[in-house]
Formats: structure tokens, sequence, C-alpha cells
């Protein structure tokens, strides 16, 4: 009975502790309107990169929300390895290849190159429909904290380069999970 008794009460802390758990874990990704005490501003504000020659073709680009930043995933379906990318403050954005200037609103521009092209280079076939100087299609950043605006650049020699609005120059991070690219910005230093 008494063993009975002394694995009840590890069963009930062990669940305590997944539910502390749990709620860290939401405090950290949850909806932006319940921030946690503190946020990290220590990603800084300077260019990242990361190299790779094994590059397959962007397929989606979506957006979401945190308490303490807005998020841009690059999806890139099949890729193996390290992603590829080049990300960094431009004061006006231009597309790669033309050199034409695209309009960006916001207080800062984040230029964002995915080793990735939007099309399928085996076939031509295209895999990702953005439009030049146009909106991310399917991305809606209505009511997002930091991004204002997104834009299309091109899809040239291998890779994939998209405009992103700020709300003004704040620090930002870089992350790979699986075939996935995450650029996260921060709603404030």
């Amino acid at each position: 009975m008494r063993r009975l008794g002394t694995v009840a009460a590890a069963l009930v802390l062990a669940g305590a502790g997944v539910a502390g758990t749990a709620t860290a874990a939401g405090a950290a990704t949850g909806p932006a309107d319940k921030a946690p005490a503190a946020c990290s501003t220590a990603w800084g504000s300077g260019s990242k990169s990361a190299t790779t020659a094994d590059a397959k073709p962007l397929t989606d680009v979506k957006t979401s929300r945190a308490a303490c930043y807005d998020r841009m995933v690059f999806d890139i379906s099949g890729a193996h390895g390290k992603l590829g990318y080049h990300v960094g403050y431009v004061d006006a954005f231009h597309q790669d290849g033309s050199g034409e200037r695209i309009p960006v609103k916001g207080g800062a521009i984040l230029q964002i190159f995915v080793s990735a092209p939007s099309h399928d280079p085996a076939t031509g076939k295209q895999t990702y429909a953005g439009t030049a100087g146009k909106p991310l299609p399917g991305v809606d950043i209505t009511g997002y904290r930091t991004f204002t605006d997104t834009k299309f650049g091109a899809s040239f020699e291998g890779q994939t380069q998209v405009g992103l609005g700020l709300r003004a120059k704040l620090p930002f991070r870089v992350v790979q999970a699986g075939h996935q690219l995450i650029v996260d910005v921060a709603h404030k230093w």
C-alpha cells in the first residue's frame, strides 16, 4: 500500500512537471497578446549567412506571430542537410538580376536570399508562385507587430529573393528546422 502511494505521488509530480513545461513552452511561442516577462533581443541586427551547394526548389512561404517575434518560414521540401541563405538589412530593395527598385513599406527592409529557386531546375515548372514586385502569395501580415510588407524580388541563379518590410530595424535570427528556413524578427530591442 505504501509503494502504491509513492507511485501515485510520483505520477502527480511528473504531471505537474509536464504541465509546467507546457506552460513555459506556450509562453515562448504563444499568442502575441500574452508576452512573457522577458523576450531575448540578443540576436543582433547584423547580416547572417550560410552556404550550401545542394538546393531544392522553394515550395511555400508562410508567416506566423509569437509573443516576442514575427516569423517567416521558407519551405524547401526535399532539401537535405544545411540550407543556404543571406539575410540582412538594406536601404532599398532592388530586384536581383535587373537591379530594378521594388518599393517595400516600413521603417526598415530586411532582404532575404534563400538558396532555393522558385522553380524546378530540371523541368522549369514553377514551384512557388511569386511575382516580381508583388506581395508574397497567400501571406497575410495584417495585425503583425513587426512585419509591415512583403515583396517577391526574384528567382535568379538558383536563389529566391524576398523583401520584408518591418516597423523598424530590429534584432533577427535565422534558424533551420528540417527542410524549413526560419527568419524571426523581434518585436523590440
